[in-house]
């Protein structure tokens, strides 16, 4: 085993580089004060703002299938596949912002991948019963409502994150 220039060998035969010691010898614990001067910095997003936004999206995207199409059953494809994104993101949201999942780290990762199970189980259901629940259904029409609404949360952080400063 080679030593390079930047490292180490401990006693116990293991690489220590110096980059990791700098860094460790350079971390600082914020007061208060600058915490939360930190916090104000850089809000974060409500989930609920996001979640608004998905929802504007998939309006959108309905409206606009319909328009393009002329066909009532394409714009109401894109809006469920608008609702198979925002009904179990909302129920997500509402499932993290409980006061039992915050009460310490390890349930919160808990909550968070439970949540997320039942978001994921939600949508491939609501998939499932689209034929059935959407009389003429266009997939295609479906598939883009719901790529749409997913990727447009990228662009609901960005402009809540703007109004925020």
């Amino acid at each position: 085993m080679g030593n390079s220039a930047n490292s180490a060998v401990a006693p116990d035969n293991r690489v220590v580089t110096d980059d990791f010691e700098a860094q460790e010898e350079s971390f600082k614990t914020l007061t208060r004060e600058e915490a939360q001067k930190l916090r104000e910095a850089s809000p974060q997003a409500s989930p609920w703002s996001v979640l608004a936004g998905q929802s504007v999206a998939g309006i959108v995207v309905a409206c606009v299938a319909w328009a393009l199409t002329g066909q009532q059953s394409v714009g109401w494809s894109a809006l469920y596949g608008a609702l198979a994104v925002v009904i179990p993101a909302a129920l997500f949201a509402r499932g993290l912002t409980g006061k039992v999942w915050s009460m310490n780290p390890g349930t919160a990762v808990m909550g968070f991948f439970l949540w997320e199970m039942v978001k994921i189980a939600l949508t491939v259901a609501m998939l499932f019963a689209a034929p059935r629940l959407v009389s003429m259904l266009s997939w295609p029409a479906m598939l883009v409502g719901l790529v749409v609404t997913m990727k447009v949360s990228w662009l609901a952080l960005m402009f809540a994150a703007r109004r925020n400063k």
